[in-house]
């Protein structure tokens, strides 16, 4: 006897930031020559447990991606304006929001965010090791990761509040909503390596992310 179907969900990338750490647009480019750019591989990945998926961006860059487009209803207010505009911009009532440079995203680990009843604000997994990277924000014994996160209509008064006050730290309205945070052990289960928080966001980044996926047989996409 199966439960009742899940609530539909919605999925944003962010894709507005200006990828000055990388030198070049990171939504476009690949882990092989041949392969699917970083955002193909994200709408790939967030297309198997949303109901829609679109970007934030304040331009059409990717249009060929075929998505709708929501502007980020803050500029300047770096990834909480573009959460913001997410969850406000979605059809649904909950948002999965991730970022445009994530290649190692995990379908098993995105089906089980999903899955968890939606009494909560956001849903974040959080992991006991240091803050590090621009999507890692800590908190009392470790760090979230906020853009990999699912977040609710419930919380945009807050983030509204904070913006308008010109405070842009993702987790300054967490205590002002219900979080709920998934611990490590319960994330490994899908993605034992917690690969699925990679962010290719640098030439560093970038190469690391290749040589991972030529080390796990996946060279040639």
């Amino acid at each position: 006897m199966t439960g009742p179907p899940a609530a539909p969900l919605s999925a944003a990338i962010l894709a507005g930031g200006q990828s000055r750490r990388m030198g070049t647009d990171k939504a476009l480019l690949r882990l092989t020559p041949d392969g699917p750019t970083l955002v193909e591989r994200v709408v790939a990945a967030v297309g198997a447990v949303a109901d829609e998926t679109f970007l934030v961006a304040n331009d059409d860059r990717l249009a060929s991606l075929g998505l709708r487009t929501v502007p980020d209803a803050f500029p300047g207010a770096g990834a909480l304006g573009g959460i913001y505009s997410a969850v406000a911009g979605a059809a649904h009532e909950h948002c999965l929001v991730v970022a445009c440079d994530m290649p190692f995203l995990s379908v098993p680990l995105l089906r089980l965010l999903a899955a968890r009843p939606r009494d909560y604000d956001v849903l974040a997994p959080f992991l006991p090791v240091e803050p590090r990277g621009e999507n890692r924000q800590g908190g009392a014994g470790g760090v979230y990761e906020t853009l990999h996160a699912i977040y609710g209509r419930g919380a945009l008064p807050a983030m509204r509040e904070q913006l308008a006050a010109g405070r842009f730290k993702i987790i300054g309205f967490f205590p002002h909503v219900r979080v709920y945070p998934v611990p490590a052990d319960e994330l490994r289960r899908a993605d034992p390596a917690l690969r699925s928080f990679f962010n290719a966001n640098t030439p560093a980044r970038l190469a690391e992310a290749q040589a991972l996926l030529g080390a796990a047989g996946g060279g040639r996409e």
